[in-house]
């Protein structure tokens, strides 16, 4: 790398990915000397930026915060592309991969509501604003009798939503309150064990063009080997279940003692139904571990789980 070129990182615009955008800019300038100037964020606008009347899933899915992003790095606009891991589809555009995972913030979901109340204690019929299907399929599963909300827009917007009235709660990642600093608006956090993440939450991918060695050796220097091992994982078992925004799918991958275990979950729109996996393997054996948790959910899972 030369200080004469010009790294240009794509990312939506959003106060939460440009966060993510501006760490990895830290992370590259730190890890190879550059200065800040060489390193350029370029913001585009996605079609899931501009649709905030309904659901991802009634409008085409989660690539739609991708997409504008991804032609951007095909035609060489940009030199890489950082996103939230969870939006990212599991099929990839024919020449681009996922090159590197940036160290994982906490993967738990945030409960924010009046201080007194949790989940447990909510008031019947009380609404709760939330975009996600597997947030709504989690919350009617453990009180049927909230009323889950459209809630769309960014970490702000959503906080401004439930201060001027629109609903009582909203659920919220963790990870994305700590990166802009409002984690103290957190009221509960929520187990991982008893309401587990989506795909890749907390976690930020960098995305290349598979044929551009260059960009690809300069991020295997900030690549989070955890990370990246716990993403094989949860992402193989997405693509098993052809996850998509149309599914309340969960699945969580971490490292103990030398050991990857996994957890997922698979739901019925209303939460009263549900497949659930859990195991081990070896580190080196994650996207494998992943695949066989989705086989063996796809082979058990009752009716109304998976569109079925």
């Amino acid at each position: 790398m030369t200080q004469t070129s010009l790294i240009r990182i794509g990312t939506r615009g959003s106060p939460l990915a440009l966060a993510q955008a501006r760490e990895t800019r830290q992370r590259l300038m730190a890890a190879h000397g550059l200065d800040d100037d060489k390193i350029d964020i370029v913001v585009i606008t996605t079609s899931g930026d501009r649709i905030q009347d309904r659901a991802l899933a009634e409008a085409g899915g989660k690539g739609l915060f991708t997409k504008e992003i991804e032609d951007a790095l095909l035609d060489g606009t940009i030199d890489l592309a950082v996103h939230s891991a969870k939006d990212m589809p599991t099929a990839l555009p024919p020449g681009l991969v996922l090159s590197a995972y940036l160290p994982r913030e906490d993967v738990r979901d945030a409960l924010i509501c009046a201080p007194e109340h949790d989940l447990t204690t909510l008031s019947p019929g009380a609404r709760i604003g939330t975009a996600s299907l597997r947030r709504q399929a989690l919350i009617r599963r453990q009180r049927p009798d909230i009323v889950p909300v459209l809630l769309r827009g960014n970490v702000e917007t959503r906080l401004r939503k439930l201060a001027a009235g629109m609903c009582e709660a909203t659920l919220l990642a963790l990870a994305g309150l700590r990166r802009l600093g409002h984690a103290g608006a957190a009221t509960h956090i929520l187990d991982v064990d008893h309401f587990p993440p989506a795909v890749g939450q907390g976690a930020i991918a960098i995305e290349t063009r598979e044929s551009d060695t260059r960009m690809r050796d300069l991020l295997a220097a900030i690549d989070d080997r955890p990370t990246h091992q716990a993403l094989l994982a949860e992402r193989a078992f997405l693509a098993v279940l052809e996850g998509s925004c149309r599914a309340p799918i969960a699945g969580h991958a971490r490292i103990a003692d030398g050991r990857l275990l996994f957890h997922g979950l698979v739901l019925s729109a209303d939460g009263g139904k549900w497949a659930e996996w859990r195991d081990s393997g070896p580190v080196d054996n994650a996207a494998a571990l992943g695949a066989a948790a989705g086989h063996d959910i796809r082979a058990r899972a009752p009716a109304g789980v998976l569109g079925v």
